[in-house]
């Protein structure tokens, strides 16, 4: 468990709210150029250790061959994809940034997932095998449709 600082979050929450200050100052500085956002997704990726940078490499891949349109971010230090507005469709965090024991794959209140009154928003992944590739396609290209 990651240790808690005297504010009550842990220095792994602490580095995420700065990593997205200054991805905020970095939106406001730049013409939001996709080129920038391809950039600081592969170097999130390449920080990450393991069967995270595995699987955070393939999700990259197939969120932007299935939605070219949506553009590479980072978001609290993690890969994310938005769209045209800015808005964080889907994101992926590793396990390994607040000492989880899965990753996860999730989507934001922008995505078009409603199904009834109820439905799920957030994947724990150990590992991708062809199986979670179809059904992160299938639910990115719902998302956006």
């Amino acid at each position: 468990m990651a240790a808690k600082t005297g504010s009550g979050f842990s220095d792994a929450e602490r580095q995420a709210m700065k990593a997205r200050a200054k991805e905020l100052a970095a939106e406001q500085r730049s013409s939001k150029k996709r080129e920038d956002g391809e950039k600081a997704v592969r170097n999130a990726i390449a920080e990450m250790k393991g069967s995270d940078r595995t699987m955070a490499k393939r999700i990259h891949e197939l969120v932007s061959e299935v939605a070219p349109h949506l553009w590479p971010k980072t978001w609290y230090g993690m890969p994310a994809y938005a769209n045209k507005d800015g808005k964080v469709i889907c994101f992926f965090q590793a396990a390994g940034k607040f000492e989880s024991r899965y990753a996860s794959f999730g989507f934001n209140d922008v995505a078009k997932l409603d199904d009834g009154n109820m439905w799920p928003v957030s994947f724990a992944l150990v590992k991708l095998t062809k199986a979670e590739e179809k059904l992160i396609t299938d639910m990115v290209l719902k998302a956006v449709s």
